[in-house]
């Protein structure tokens, strides 16, 4: 009965997710649509003509993998931080912590939704991509299904606390103006740390989307600047500590309960 019941929780609220992000859909699907288009032209199509080739592969070609991680990194994190400061906001999110379900249940709807999202948009994004690239081979379809699950389970997850510790709507733009942001530049979207001074190398790899985007981009052009089991590993040790700190956040009512 009772996993009965966390199974009947979580599904609605993966449909409320998904439901919510699809009828508003020229707000949520149609600006990375667009604003990757705009990155393929200047990066891709201005700048990659004196690039040329990057990793032995056409630069046009190389920031494919890294513009669609950007898109999943960007649309998972803001679906779940805007719909659960929402709920919180509205208090509605009590009756869900009142309610015979646990926790984990409630984490599970909210990034299963931004799940959703997230691979709508890098749907989207690959097909805005074959209108600069006449072909996106596929080198390794596990290693990129799986990097493309995990980083957004992750964001979602960021997204998730970042709504929790907000008190109000301005607080949820701050981890991605100030922190989502520097990071996705400086984690080789375009460019491969291999070009760097060896001490800024040294720093490039203290940054967790560096093993993000090589990971996914080993996925579809079969190269990466750092090894594929350490990219992983990050991945899935990042997912776990933020999974535990979700948990323990709604477990305590940290943020929501007065």
């Amino acid at each position: 009965m009772r996993s009965s019941i966390s199974y009947i929780a979580l599904k609605t609220i993966w449909i409320k997710e998904c439901t919510r992000f699809l009828r508003i859909w020229i707000q949520t699907l149609v600006p990375p649509a667009i604003t990757m288009t705009l990155y393929f032209v200047i990066f891709g199509s201005i700048v990659g003509q004196r690039i040329g080739e990057m990793g032995g592969r056409p630069y046009m070609e190389f920031i494919v993998p890294g513009l669609i991680m950007m898109a999943v990194i960007t649309n998972s994190y803001a679906n779940v931080a805007s719909s659960f400061f929402s709920a919180k906001f509205q208090r509605n999110i009590e009756e869900m912590l009142v309610a015979p379900v646990s926790p984990a249940v409630i984490i599970g709807g909210y990034v299963g939704g931004g799940l959703a999202r997230a691979l709508l948009v890098a749907c989207i994004v690959t097909l805005v991509s074959f209108l600069f690239v006449s072909q996106v081979s596929v080198h390794n379809l596990l290693v990129l299904v799986v990097t493309v699950v995990l980083t957004s389970t992750l964001f979602s997850l960021g997204g998730l606390i970042n709504a929790v510790y907000a008190r109000s709507f301005d607080d949820i733009s701050i981890v991605p103006t100030f922190v989502l942001t520097p990071l996705t530049y400086l984690g080789g979207v375009f460019f491969s740390i291999s070009l760097l001074p060896d001490v800024w190398q040294t720093i490039a790899q203290v940054n967790p989307i560096l093993y993000m985007v090589n990971a996914f981009r080993f996925g579809f052009l079969g190269i990466s600047d750092v090894s594929i089991t350490a990219a992983l590993g990050v991945i899935i040790g990042f997912n776990l500590i933020l999974f535990i700190t979700a948990y323990t956040l709604l477990k305590r009512g940290v943020g929501i309960r007065s």
